[in-house]
């Protein structure tokens, strides 16, 4: 079981490294369209929520890899 979990971490680790890669690619493009709804909405999911997402997967996949959900 530990080492589906390690297996598993790795996984989310690199979720999270595509997830930034395209989000960056789509919404990248909200900030520069000229539309001030696309501004804000890009604004929004790229400095608000990308960053939140991003953080929460890598955190939980570094700690699913260095062992720290098992129990003693």
């Amino acid at each position: 079981m530990n080492a589906v979990k390690k297996y598993l971490g790795i996984v989310w680790i690199a979720l999270a490294i595509a997830i930034a890669y395209f989000s960056i690619g789509i919404f990248g493009g909200k900030l520069t369209s000229g539309k001030q709804d696309d501004l804000v909405f890009g604004i929004i999911i790229f400095f608000i929520l990308l960053p939140m997402v991003v953080t929460g997967l890598t955190i939980f996949g570094w700690y699913a890899v260095t062992d720290e959900y098992e129990e003693d």
